[in-house]
């Protein structure tokens, strides 16, 4: 299969450019693609941020996708590393699903830049030609968005939780800059943020069933589920953690209400947003208990004790410390928001 790139460059810095892939322009033989080797129709399809340039667009064959593992019939799942996202892994720090039904695929989640998105795209294509209908973003953070306008630039339809594009216009300036100076100019170069609509409740690709289940204020304020009824699999976005440490964004006393409704969901499996890829509920609620139980078990003690914030942050969470990966890089923020929402109960 051969696919079509675009050399993009910083208008600033010329010397900044990464080839992109124009998604859409797959074809099976090299003749093809050059037959739609047409600049206008390309720059038609594909958005661009601003201060970007075109260069040169060619045909080339279709590089290697994200490494997609089949969990159960016909849904994949990549996982992501665990780590902050670098130059090295372009933000490829979370995990992203896969559903194909007979009529067309939903992706749950895509990366944390465009590289990542194309690199899924990639994938999809490698086993699938059917239509990509849905991106079902689980949530508002960067590294679960960024890949979305790959397929955005196909036609698939973006959905997620109602508040999702209000969270999304209110962080997207940090978002873009902070991502931007930890992986870097030139494996960001491209991204751009879309505009998710409201997730319906149900999703049909064919003979496949989706439910899309919206949360209140947990992990964050925009938390989505989704549930594969042809085999039991949940993709629970951030709500579960699996040796990633835990980050709080929305409500300690809420993520704990989540934790407690979601058996009533009765999965057969549960895709966490970070480690697994795959858990049973015990697995995947019993570490969450625990942790954020000692949150909010500490941070009360420190509140009765009388500490100031800057007191509390440095031993509240703490005895978590060899249950988890990247403790050191979000406890502090998370026994943070724990203090400030338990303090005005």
């Amino acid at each position: 299969m051969f696919e079509i790139v675009v050399t993009l460059c910083l208008m600033t810095e010329p010397d900044i450019c990464r080839q992109q892939l124009a998604p859409g322009f797959e074809t099976s033989a090299r003749a093809d693609c050059e037959a739609v080797l047409t600049g206008d129709t390309i720059r038609n399809r594909m958005q661009m941020a601003d201060g970007l340039v075109f260069r040169e667009t060619h045909c080339r064959p279709m590089a290697d996708g994200l490494q997609l593992t089949e969990i159960a019939d016909n849904i994949f799942v990549h996982l992501g590393r665990i780590a902050e996202a670098d130059p090295a892994n372009l933000g490829d720090v979370s995990n992203i699903g896969v559903i194909i039904g007979e009529t067309s695929i939903a992706v749950i989640d895509t990366g944390g830049s465009r590289a990542v998105g194309e690199a899924l795209y990639r994938a999809i294509r490698q086993r699938s030609s059917l239509p990509i209908s849905h991106v079902i973003l689980t949530h508002v953070h960067p590294d679960h968005i960024f890949g979305a306008s790959v397929f955005a630039e196909t036609g698939a339809k973006v959905d997620g939780h109602p508040d999702l594009h209000r969270a999304l216009l209110d962080r997207e300036q940090s978002y873009l800059t902070g991502f931007e100076d930890l992986i870097g100019r030139r494996g960001f170069l491209g991204t751009w943020p879309v505009r998710p609509e409201t997730a319906p409740q149900e999703i049909d690709l064919g003979g496949r069933v989706l439910t899309l289940n919206i949360w209140p204020a947990a992990h964050t304020t925009t938390d989505l589920t989704v549930m594969d009824s042809a085999t039991g699999t949940l993709f629970a976005g951030d709500l579960i953690f699996h040796r990633h440490m835990p980050a709080l964004d929305g409500s300690l006393k809420g993520w704990l209400r989540v934790l407690e409704l979601l058996p009533d969901l009765k999965p057969s499996r549960i895709v966490p947003g970070h480690g697994g890829p795959v858990l049973t509920m015990e697995e995947a609620l019993m570490p969450m208990r625990r942790y954020l139980g000692v949150l909010e078990a500490d941070t009360r003690q420190a509140l009765e004790n009388g500490e100031r914030l800057g007191e509390a942050v440095n031993h509240v969470g703490k005895s978590e410390t060899d249950a988890w990966e990247l403790f050191d890089l979000f406890n502090t923020r998370n026994a943070t928001e724990a203090y400030t929402e338990l303090e005005w109960e």
